[in-house]
C-alpha cells in the first residue's frame, strides 16, 4: 500500500549531508556551471516555465526522416573515391562520355546504396529502442493527493515521480523518500558503469517523512545545483526548504537508467531530463581510431588518382599534338575527316580538343580507382569480428563471458602491436583480495604464503624471508589455527590471534582498536542469508570486503548498520565472550584517489569521540603524532617485507577527539559541504585534513591479489613475439617488482634499471628543492642510457622500473625524450605509484615516440583514459565494473586471452587485410592499364576497349567475391602454429605484408600483366582470319578476348596466392569466372540497342573459334608465370620467417 512503510533490517548512515543548516546566502555560488534552478512540485510557476529545460524524450539516432538522405549522402561522399565517381557520373551525361551514363552510375549507386541501407537498418533499430524507452510508464504526482501513470517523455524538471521496485529511473532524480523509514534505497547501476553490486542511496532527513502519496500536497522546495555534465560520480547542489539550506551530494541522486532494487518504491523530484541527464551526457562518440593500414590505403588511393591524372594527361597531350598535325588533307588519318569533324577532333582548336579528351580519359581510366574497396573491407572486417566473437577458446566459463570485438575498424592492428601497456590489479591479478598478514603494535602476524613469495623463493614465504635475513617474528606461527571452512577474502592463519587468542597478547588495546577500525571504517553493508543465518558483506571494493570479513573471523563481527550507527558483536576480553556494541557514526570522510585514505568519526557507548583511519602508508605516516609513532619503524619494515612478497598494504591508525575540537571542526566541515561551486571537493578535502592529524599508528594490513590463470605463460609468449610490455600501476615499487617476477615480465637474466627517489629526496621535494631532484633523476636516466648503449646489439635484455615521483620529473622538460628513448630500448617497463592521468599521458607519449601500434589493457574506471589514448584499447570484464569494457575496442574476460587475440586473430586479420588491399590495387591496375594500352594503340581516340557494362561489372560482379573470401578465410598457418611460433607476430610489427616495396611490387605486377594481356592478345588475334568465313577479329572480339584473359588471370592469381582453400573460396573464384561466361550469353542475347558490341559475340563468334580459346589459354599461362617463378625462387633461396614455418609445418604433416 502507498502509505505503508517498512523498517529495514539493514540501514545506512546519513551523516552531515542529511541535516540542514541555516546558512547565509553568500555561501551558495550558482554561477559558472552551477546555475541550474529547479522548482520542486510547482508546475504552474512562471519562472520555471521560462527556464526552458529540455524535454525528457531522448534520441540516439544518427539520422531523422528529414535529414537521412542528405546527411547519409554527405557521409558517403566524404570519401575521395566516391566524389571522383560522382563527378565522372555527371560528366558521363555529356557527349564526352566514352560509354553510356547508366553503366557508370550503376556501380556508384550499388556501393553507396548498400552502405546507406546498412546505416538505415542500424539507425532504425536505434529508433525503435528510443520509442520503447520514451513510452515507458512512471507514476507522476498530479497535485491532487495521487499519482497517475504517464510516459517518460512527458516528464518535466521539478515533477515528483514514484518509481516501483525493479523499475528504471526515468530521469536524474533527487531522492525524497523511500519505502524504508529512513529514506534509504538500493540501486543497481549496471547500465551506467557495468557494476553489479548494489549502491546505497540516502534521502535527506527533512524529506524522508514524505512517506505516502498524500504527503506532497504542501511540499515545495527550490534546488540550485550544477549544470548538466557527464560526471557520474559527483554532484553538487543545495536544496532550500522552509528557509533552511540543505547541502546535496551524490548520495541523494538517482541516475537515469539505474534500477531500483530491494526497495518497494521511492519518491523523487526530477532534476535533469532527457539529454541533460548524466547517462546521456556520457553518450558521446569515442575517439575516432583508424588503423595504420587504413591510413596508408588512403595514400595509395591518392597515388592511383595521380597515376590516373598522368595517364589522362599523357594521352591528351599526344592526342592534341596528333590532332594539330592534321590540318592538311595529306596528313589525315584514314578513318577521320578533320575538315568535317566536330569540336572533339578539330585540328584548328587542338588545345580545346585535348582538354575534352582529358575529361574523356578520366572516365575511361576511372576503373583504376577501386570503387568497391571500402565497402568490401567493411564487410570483411565485420566477418572477422564475428570470428573473434565466436572463438570458444577465448570464452571464460567462470564468468560466462566471451571475447567481444566492440569495433571492427582495428582488427588488423592486433597483428601489429609493438607495445602493451597494462594495468595490474584486476588485469594481471584477479582483484579478489584475501587477507593474508598484518602488523599490529610492531608485531608481524600471519604465517600464510603468498603466490609471489613462492615464485621468488621457490617455496614458502618463510624460505624467501630467511634468505633475506628477516626477523623470525615476521615468519608467523604454526598452522594449527587453520580455519575449518574456507572463507572468501580470509586466508589468515596465526594461532596468536585466532580463536580469541589475541586477548593474551601484550598490546591488547592496540589489537582491539586495530580490528575495530577494520570493522567500522568502511561503507559495506551486511547481508543475512535467511537459510543459514550467516552474514556476508556487500562492499564497493574487494579490499573492503576482505577487511570486514577478517574482523568478523577474529571476533569483531559487523552485523547491523542504521542511518547513524553501526553495531558489532565483539569479544570483551574481561568476560571472555562476545557482547553487542553500537557506535554512533558522526562523519564519514570518504576515500578518493587524491586523498588515498578513508576516515570515520564515531561516538562510543562510553561517549568517547574516536577517529578511525586507514589508507596508504605514505599518507598515514605523515599524519602521525609524536606519541603515535611508537611502532613506526617496525611497521615500515613489515610493510616493506609484505610489499616484496607481492602483497597490497594499508596503514591503520586512530585518534581520540575532544568535544570542543570536534564541534568547531564539524561546523567548518558542514559549511564546506554547503558550497555549490567547482571548488567544493577541494574545500571539503581541505576541511577533512584539519581533523585527520596527530594520528596514533596501530599497524598495517597485507592482502593478496592472486595472479589470474595463465598470466605468466601469456606474458612469456608475448615477450617471445617481440612485444614490449609495460605495467602501469598505483602499487608500491616492491609489490609491482615482485608481481613482475611472478608473471615473468621480469626475469633473472635481465639487467634491471631502477629509477627512484630515496626518502631524503622526497622530503626535499616537499620543501620545494625542485632543481636538485631534477638533477638526481637526470643523472639516473643518463647513466642508464650509457649502460644500455654499451650493450646494444648484444643478447642482454633490460627492464626499467620507475616510481611515480621520479616519473613526474622524467616526463617534464628536457628529460622527456631521454626517458622515452631509454624506455623504448628496454624489453619491459614497470611504472609504480602512478595516477590514472599519468597512465593516459604515458600511453600518449609512447604512441607518439615509437610511432608503432600501442595496446592498452585494463579493467577499471581509472584505466579508461589509457584505453582511449592507445591505438587499441582492450577492456577486461572483471570485478571492477564494465567502464573499461565500455570504453574499449575489444573486450576479453581474462588477460591470458590476449595471447590468442594478438598472435592468432591479429596475425590472420593483418595478413588478410594487407593481402586483400594489395590484390585490389593489382586487379584494378591490370584492368585499367589494358584500357590505356588499347588507347595508345588507337592513337588516343577515346574509344574504349570493352563494352561499357563489362567495365561496370568488373569490380562489382566478376572479381569482388574472391577478394572478400581472401580477407575472411585465408590463413598461412593454423592457430596452433601461430601460438607455437610467436615470432610470426614480427611480420606485423615490421609491416612485411603492407610495406611500400610490397605494394609497389603488386602494382608493377599489375602493369606487367596488363602489357602481356594486351600485346599477346592483339598479336594473336589481329591481322589474321578469326572466323571460318575469313573475317578478321574486330574490336568487339578483341575486347571479349582481353576481358576473358583479365578475369581468368586476376582470379587465378588469387588462387596462386592463397595458402588455405575452403569450399567457399573455390566457389567464389571459379564461380566468378563461370559467371563471366554466363553474363556474356545472357547480355549478348539482348537487342543490339542494349547489348551493343556484346550482341551474340560469344555464342556466334568466340565460342566456336579455336583461336579464342587457345590465345586465352596462352595469355593466361604466360601472365601467371612471372609471379609463380618469382614466388618459387624467393621461397626457395630467400625464404622469410613465415615461409620457413610453412615449410616445416607442411613437412611435419
Amino acid at each position: 500500500m502507498a502509505g505503508e512503510r517498512r523498517k529495514r533490517p539493514l540501514h545506512l548512515f546519513g551523516l552531515t549531508s542529511l541535516f540542514g543548516r541555516r546558512l547565509p546566502p553568500s555561501i551558495d555560488s550558482a554561477g559558472g556551471g552551477y546555475s541550474r534552478v529547479v522548482h520542486c512540485n510547482d508546475p504552474g510557476n512562471q519562472e520555471a516555465a521560462r527556464l526552458g529545460y529540455c524535454a525528457n524524450s531522448i534520441s540516439t539516432t544518427k539520422y531523422t526522416a528529414a535529414n537521412f538522405v542528405p546527411k547519409s549522402l554527405f557521409e558517403q561522399f566524404r570519401r575521395a573515391a566516391n566524389v571522383f565517381f560522382l563527378i565522372i557520373a555527371c560528366i558521363s551525361f555529356s557527349p564526352l562520355a566514352p560509354y553510356r551514363a547508366v553503366s557508370i552510375l550503376l556501380p556508384l549507386v550499388v556501393v553507396t546504396g548498400a552502405t546507406m541501407a546498412k546505416e538505415a537498418v542500424e539507425d532504425w533499430r536505434r529508433k525503435k529502442q528510443d520509442i520503447e524507452v520514451n513510452n515507458r510508464k512512471v507514476g507522476i504526482y498530479d497535485g491532487t493527493h495521487s499519482f497517475h501513470q504517464t510516459e517518460w517523455e512527458k516528464l518535466q524538471v521539478g515533477d515528483i515521480v514514484k518509481v516501483e521496485k525493479d523499475e528504471y529511473f526515468p530521469a536524474d532524480l533527487l531522492l525524497l523518500s523511500s519505502s524504508y523509514e529512513d529514506g534509504l534505497c538500493y540501486v543497481e547501476t549496471m547500465n551506467l558503469d557495468g557494476e553489479t553490486n548494489l549502491k546505497r542511496k540516502q534521502s535527506l532527513e527533512v524529506t524522508s517523512s514524505l512517506f505516502n502519496d498524500h504527503s506532497f500536497q504542501k511540499y515545495k522546495a527550490l534546488i540550485k545545483c550544477e549544470d548538466p555534465n557527464e560526471k557520474l560520480y559527483s554532484f553538487i547542489g543545495t536544496m532550500y526548504h522552509d528557509d533552511v539550506q540543505y547541502p546535496l551530494s551524490l548520495q541523494q541522486i538517482l541516475l537515469r537508467d539505474s534500477k531500483l532494487r530491494n526497495t518497494q518504491h521511492i519518491y523523487g523530484v526530477v532534476i535533469f531530463t532527457g539529454h541533460d541527464t548524466k547517462v546521456m551526457q556520457n553518450t558521446m562518440d569515442p575517439p575516432s581510431k583508424r588503423s595504420n593500414i587504413e591510413r596508408r590505403m588512403d595514400k595509395i588511393v591518392y597515388t592511383l588518382f595521380g597515376i590516373l591524372i598522368i595517364l589522362a594527361s599523357v594521352g591528351s597531350v599526344l592526342f592534341g599534338i596528333k590532332t594539330k598535325e592534321e590540318v592538311t588533307a595529306g596528313s589525315f588519318r584514314w578513318y577521320l575527316r578533320p575538315d568535317t569533324t566536330s569540336l572533339f577532333f578539330d585540328p584548328k582548336r587542338a588545345g580545346l580538343a585535348a582538354l575534352c579528351h582529358f575529361l574523356t580519359s578520366l572516365m575511361l581510366y576511372g576503373c583504376l580507382i577501386p570503387i568497391s574497396l571500402y565497402i568490401s573491407i567493411e564487410i570483411v572486417k565485420v566477418l572477422q569480428s564475428t570470428f573473434i566473437n565466436v572463438d570458444h577458446k577465448m570464452y571464460c566459463e567462470e564468468s560466462d563471458k566471451p571475447a567481444r570485438a566492440r569495433t571492427s575498424n582495428l582488427n588488423e592492428e592486433l597483428g601489429q602491436v609493438h607495445t602493451i601497456l597494462s594495468d595490474k590489479t584486476g588485469t594481471l591479478t584477479c582483484n579478489s583480495m584475501e587477507f593474508l598478514k598484518c602488523s599490529i603494535a610492531g608485531v608481524a602476524y600471519g604465517s600464510g604464503s603468498s603466490e609471489v613469495g613462492k615464485v621468488l623463493g621457490g617455496g614458502k614465504d618463510g624460505e624467501l624471508l630467511q634468505q633475506k635475513g628477516l626477523p623470525s617474528s615476521f615468519k608467523g606461527h604454526n598452522h594449527s589455527a587453520v580455519p575449518i571452512r574456507p572463507v572468501k577474502g580470509f586466508n589468515f592463519t596465526d594461532d596468536r590471534l585466532m580463536n580469541g587468542q589475541w586477548v593474551k597478547e601484550p598490546h591488547l588495546e592496540v589489537i582491539q582498536n586495530f580490528f575495530r577500525v577494520l570493522a567500522i571504517c568502511h561503507t559495506a553493508i551486511p547481508v543475512v542469508n535467511k537459510k543459514s543465518v550467516e552474514i556476508s558483506y556487500e562492499a564497493e571494493s574487494p579490499d573492503e570486503a576482505a577487511f570486514v570479513t577478517t574482523a568478523r573471523e577474529l571476533g569483531f563481527e559487523f552485523f547491523q548498520r542504521t542511518q547513524t550507527s553501526i553495531s558489532l558483536h565483539e569479544i570483551n576480553p574481561k568476560i571472555g565472550r562476545k557482547i553487542d556494541r553500537t557506535y554512533k557514526i558522526l562523519n564519514i570522510l570518504e576515500f578518493s584517489s587524491a586523498r588515498k585514505r578513508m576516515s570515520v568519526i564515531v561516538r562510543t557507548e562510553e561517549n568517547q569521540l574516536l577517529l578511525f583511519c586507514k589508507g596508504a602508508d605514505s599518507v598515514i605516516f605523515e599524519k602521525l603524532s609524536k606519541e603515535g609513532q611508537s611502532f613506526e619503524a617496525e611497521t615500515k619494515c613489515h610493510i616493506d617485507e609484505y610489499s616484496e612478497a607481492g602483497l597490497r598494504t594499508l596503514a591503520v591508525a586512530y585518534r581520540i577527539l575532544t568535544e570542543e575540537e570536534y564541534r568547531i571542526w564539524n561546523d567548518e566541515f558542514s559549511a564546506a559541504k554547503s558550497f555549490v561551486n567547482a571548488d567544493r571537493d577541494g574545500i571539503v578535502d581541505k576541511a577533512a585534513e584539519q581533523i585527520e592529524k596527530d594520528l596514533i599508528l596501530l599497524g598495517a594490513t597485507a592482502v593478496e591479489d592472486r595472479l589470474q590463470k595463465g598470466v605468466p605463460e601469456c606474458i612469456n609468449k608475448l615477450a617471445q613475439a617481440g612485444i614490449k610490455i609495460w605495467i602501469l600501476t598505483g602499487d608500491k615499487l616492491e609489490t609491482a617488482v615482485n608481481i613482475g617476477f611472478a608473471c615473468h615480465l621480469l626475469r633473472k637474466e635481465m639487467k634491471h634499471i631502477v629509477i627512484q627517489l630515496d626518502t631524503k629526496a622526497i622530503n626535499g621535494m616537499k620543501k620545494g628543492d625542485e632543481g636538485v631532484i631534477h638533477e638526481i633523476i637526470a643523472n639516473q636516466i643518463y647513466e642508464a642510457q650509457r649502460q644500455v648503449s654499451s650493450l646494444k646489439g648484444s643478447s642482454v635484455l633490460f627492464a626499467l622500473i620507475i616510481d611515480g615521483y621520479s616519473l613526474a620529473y622524467a616526463l617534464s622538460g628536457n628529460l622527456e625524450n631521454s626517458f622515452l628513448d631509454l624506455a623504448v630500448d628496454c624489453a619491459s617497463v614497470i611504472c609504480c605509484r602512478i595516477s590514472p592521468k599519468q597512465k593516459a599521458l604515458i600511453t600518449r607519449l609512447v604512441k607518439k615516440r615509437t610511432r608503432k601500434t600501442t595496446l592498452a589493457i585494463g579493467d577499471g574506471t581509472n584505466d579508461v583514459g589509457m584505453l582511449q589514448e592507445a591505438d587499441i584499447g582492450v577492456g577486461i570484464s572483471g570485478v571492477e565494473g564494465m567502464q573499461a569494457v565500455m570504453s574499449s575496442d575489444f573486450a576479453i574476460a581474462q588477460f591470458r586471452f590476449l595471447e590468442r587475440l594478438l598472435l592468432v586473430h591479429g596475425h590472420w586479420c593483418y595478413r588478410r587485410i594487407a593481402a586483400m588491399i594489395c590484390y585490389f590495387f593489382y586487379k584494378n591496375i591490370t584492368f585499367g592499364f589494358t584500357l590505356f594500352w588499347f588507347e595508345a594503340h588507337a592513337f588516343f581516340s577515346g574509344q574504349p576497349a570493352y563494352n561499357d557494362w563489362y567495365i561496370s561489372f568488373y569490380s562489382v560482379a566478376f572479381t569482388s567475391l574472391p577478394v572478400i573470401a581472401l580477407g575472411v578465410f585465408d590463413k598461412d598457418v593454423s592457430s596452433r602454429i601461430c601460438l607455437k611460433f610467436p615470432l610470426l607476430h614480427q611480420d606485423g610489427i615490421r609491416n612485411i605484408y603492407f610495406s611500400w616495396p610490397r605494394i609497389l611490387g603488386w602494382m608493377l605486377n599489375g602493369v606487367c600483366t596488363s602489357i602481356m594481356i594486351f600485346y599477346f592478345t592483339t598479336n594473336a588475334l589481329l591481322d589474321q582470319a578469326f572466323r571460318v568465313d575469313g573475317h578478321v577479329a574486330g574490336s568487339e572480339i578483341l575486347g571479349v578476348t582481353m576481358y576473358t584473359c583479365v578475369v581468368w588471370i586476376v582470379n587465378c592469381q588469387l588462387a596462386l596466392y592463397l595458402s588455405y582453400f575452403t569450399w567457399i573460396q573455390h566457389l567464389f573464384i571459379w564461380g566468378s569466372i563461370l559467371f563471366w561466361y554466363i553474363f556474356l550469353v545472357i547480355y549478348g542475347s539482348f537487342p543490339p540497342t542494349i547489348s551493343t558490341t556484346a550482341y551474340w559475340v560469344f555464342l556466334e563468334t568466340c565460342a566456336s573459334s579455336p583461336l579464342y580459346w587457345l590465345s586465352s589459354l596462352f595469355v593466361i599461362i604466360t601472365a601467371l608465370l612471372p609471379y609463380f617463378c618469382y614466388s618459387t625462387f624467393q621461397r626457395t633461396f630467400f625464404p622469410k620467417y613465415h615461409d620457413i614455418i610453412q615449410r616445416v609445418h607442411l613437412r611435419n604433416q
